[in-house]
């Protein structure tokens, strides 16, 4: 790795309970791809082909059915790192390995069953993350499920299992349930509580969408006035989900969502780095274009977070 810079030095100071292995492999997250030394990211995730099914994640770019497409994609992209469930790491990571941080899913869903409130399988472990060489655990959370209680429970034990590991955890923090309406997902007041309930949990890196504009408790609605906490602008958005991550002394990355055309994806890009957010973790955006737009795309999307520094 190449000598750590001063931003480097303060992310890794906010987690100084942790073990030097957890230390490490953040360092190697923030030392890795086109965005080295920065303490921005972007990272490559697939996992849509379990999450929403084959067709509906790699039609659109047929090249994308094989695991070998995304690796390489996130190595010639400079991304930090690529994500993925682990049928698709076990396929391809004995060829490239070595050539980019590795972050293996440990739980994951799909779309043939219609749950009012949500739960992920676990489909994989934290051995299994070692033996691939991965450099983090990711695990998704559905905050307003009513089976929250066990995702909660399992994740604490994951990151305790991770840490004497010595990997960090990565929480996807997806809103979502019969106590939420469709809106209320990615409401401001919403994705702030999500991000705060990940650092409880003891993650690491917190990932979650980008927010709108909108508050969907009541309670929430009232202090926000009261406090005249900015809505208006992703970039207000932004700051107040970073502020709720220990006042930005978590990683908080933002997923690219449903596929949209280039300029909407980068201005999107733009407020979240212009909020303080530390990166983007892309997946459809990228993976779903052809292989030399996505290219492009990733490009400039790191050149935003380059910039942004």
């Amino acid at each position: 790795m190449p000598p750590a810079t001063d931003r480097v030095k303060q992310i890794l100071s906010w987690y100084a309970t942790d073990n030097t292995g957890v230390k490490t492999n953040l360092a190697r997250l923030m030392n890795h791809g086109t965005l080295t030394g920065t303490g921005r990211f972007v990272i490559l995730p697939v996992d849509q082909g379990f999450e929403h099914g084959p067709a509906r994640s790699f039609a659109p770019n047929p090249a994308g059915y094989d695991p070998d497409y995304h690796f390489q994609l996130a190595i010639d992209s400079g991304c930090n790192a690529y994500a993925a469930p682990l049928g698709s790491l076990e396929a391809s990571a004995d060829k490239f390995a070595g050539q980019v941080p590795l972050i293996l899913k440990l739980n994951n869903s799909d779309t043939l069953a219609k749950m009012d409130q949500p739960i992920s399988a676990v489909t994989a472990s934290v051995t299994d993350a070692v033996r691939l060489g991965c450099v983090a655990i990711g695990y998704t959370i559905y905050p307003g499920s009513g089976a929250r209680n066990p995702m909660y429970e399992e994740l604490r034990e994951l990151v305790r299992e991770a840490k004497d590991a010595g990997m960090p955890t990565v929480v996807w923090a997806y809103p979502r349930g019969s106590g939420l309406s469709k809106e209320g997902e990615t409401a401001i007041d919403v994705v702030a509580y999500a991000a705060q309930i990940s650092c409880q949990l003891g993650a690491h890196i917190v990932k979650v969408k980008p927010p709108k504009d909108y508050i969907e408790q009541a309670e929430a609605k009232k202090v926000f006035e009261k406090y005249n906490i900015p809505t208006k602008t992703m970039a207000d958005r932004v700051k107040h989900v970073v502020q709720s991550a220990f006042n930005g002394k978590r990683i908080v990355i933002f997923s690219g969502g449903e596929a949209k055309g280039t300029e909407d994806v980068l201005e999107e890009v733009r407020g979240i780095a212009a909020g303080g957010g530390f990166g983007s973790i892309m997946g459809r955006n990228a993976f779903q274009r052809p292989r030399a737009e996505a290219l492009q795309l990733l490009s400039s999307v790191m050149e935003i977070f380059r910039k942004a520094s």
